[in-house]
Formats: C-alpha cells, structure tokens, sequence
C-alpha cells in the first residue's frame, strides 16, 4: 500500500523555528527526508554526507521548497571532518541546537544511493536462507569493522563534534541517533549491522546519562524495514520467504522515509521535552507481542 504523507505545518506554528540542525548522511534515504521535514518546520538544516553530489541535491531540494539549508562534505568515520562539520554549522548559522545522526551502512558492499551495488551484494549471499551458519563463517573482520565504524563510530564522532556547542551555548540541544529494531532482535540483519545498531543503542542510552544536566536530551529511532536504496535487498527474498517475512510486520508493508522524519521530528522538537534516552520504534507493529 503506497503512503502519501503531508508535510503541514502543525497547529499553525513552525516546530523548529529558528533552530539549526545538523543531520549526517543527509544525502539520501532517512536523512535526506528528515532535512526536508525540519527545514519545513522552520529549522535551519547543514546536511552533511561523504557524497557530495547527493548532499548538494538535498539542499537544493529544501531551498526549492523555501527552507534553508547548506551543505559540508563529512565522512562519518573522520573525526577531522566531524569537527569541520560542527565548525561550518557554527559559522554558518550560529547555533547547533539539534544533531540527527543519519549516517549508516547496513551491509559493507552498500554505497550511499547506490541501489544496485545493494542488490548485487545480497544477491551472493542469498545461500544464506537455507544455510544460516554460512553467515557467520564466511564474516570478513574488516567487513564487520567497515560497518561497525560507519555506524558506530559515526555516531559518536559527530556527537563529540556537535555537543560542545550545545553545552557552551547553554541551552541545551536534542540529539537524535538511528538505531533499528536490528538493535534488539538478532534476525533483523547481518551480523556487523545488527551488532551496530545495538551499540548505537546502548550508545545513546549513556550519553543520555551523561548529558541530561547540560540540558541536551538524547534519543534514538529503532526504524522497522523502510523503503530506502539500502533496504533493496529485500526484493531479493525468494516469495514464500517474503510472505513470511511481511507476516511479521501486522501493518503488512514496509514504512517509508517520510514516517521515520515524522518520528525525528518529534524528538528533536519541545514536545518531547521529558524524553531522554528512549528508542521509539516506528515499526509497522513489529515488535507487538
């Protein structure tokens, strides 16, 4: 079932007016849909992405649509390039107020955008279905590392990079992390994205705790399947796995960039002021029990 969401203003004020958000891996996918989200509620976004061109069209796409935005190149994993990217929100915009960790890889073949190199990657292990031990004796350690620095280190990288404004400027800031509901249940990915996303979890959860008195509220989005280049690899399920795997979700379909904006935006905004180290998980009802 296609889902077609608005993207009103709510209750006839801007949500995040005046704030500035810096949201990595902003070229595509989640990000790129949750710079779109914020800049319509007023924010002032810095996409960041490895990808320059696709950071770019970002933008362009939020200044087509009257919102403002800027772009920095950053790779996730680069400290320097984290720093570089606090440092060009400040001088651009003045403030860093929100932080929205976007970057990730669910596999090491995935490229960002790149929905074929995706595909070919899982189309090599699909023997997995029928033999899963394979899985875990054919794991390369600089794969698992790849994905784990990406994912892992990112988060926390750009965290280090972003929180020191927030901290100085004294008024607190939001920092919303992507988890996945891979952080919680093992079958819900790869073994490096599954032991990724359940770090990013845990990871989220003490800088909560190290951050609550500086007023910086930090949360984390566990996404069910979402319909984005890196999840295309779905399509090549054989059917009567596939039919099994849409039983699990009790909405019956997967979710879409859009759904999981609408979840950040709620973080990052004022109305989830008493919020702090949780994981909402729009999941399509995945984790009903």
């Amino acid at each position: 079932m296609a889902v077609q969401l608005d993207r009103l203003v709510f209750g006839g004020f801007m949500r995040l007016e005046d704030k500035v958000a810096v949201i990595t891996g902003g070229g595509n996918g989640l990000g790129r849909a949750t710079a779109q989200r914020f800049a319509s509620e007023g924010a002032k976004v810095v996409v960041a992405d490895i990808i320059d061109d696709l950071g770019e069209e970002t933008v362009e796409m939020v200044v087509a649509d009257g919102g403002t935005a800027s772009f920095v190149h950053c790779d996730a994993v680069s400290s320097h390039d984290n720093h570089a990217m606090a440092a060009h929100a400040l001088e651009t915009y003045g403030a860093i107020d929100i932080l929205v960790t976007a970057a990730g890889v669910s596999h090491p073949g995935y490229k960002s955008g790149d929905q074929d190199a995706s595909v070919k990657w899982w189309a090599k292990r699909m023997d997995y279905f029928e033999n899963p031990a394979t899985e875990l004796l054919d794991l390369d350690l600089e794969d698992f590392r790849q994905v784990m620095a990406i994912n892992l280190d990112g988060t926390l990288l750009a965290a280090q990079a972003c929180v020191a404004p927030m901290v100085e400027s004294g008024k607190g800031g939001s920092i919303v992390t992507i988890a996945s509901i891979a952080a919680k249940h093992p079958d819900a990915g790869p073994i490096p994205y599954v032991c990724s996303k359940s770090a990013v979890w845990m990871l989220t959860k003490k800088m909560a705790r190290l951050l609550a008195t500086s007023g910086i509220r930090v949360n984390a989005i566990g996404p069910g399947y979402i319909d984005t280049h890196m999840t295309k690899m779905i399509d090549l399920i054989p059917e009567e796995r596939l039919t099994q795997f849409f039983a699990n979700i009790p909405m019956g379909r997967k979710g879409v960039p859009d759904e999981i904006a609408n979840t950040a935006l709620f973080l990052a905004s004022d109305e989830a002021s008493y919020f702090t180290g949780e994981i909402l998980h729009p999941d399509g009802g995945y984790f009903t029990e």
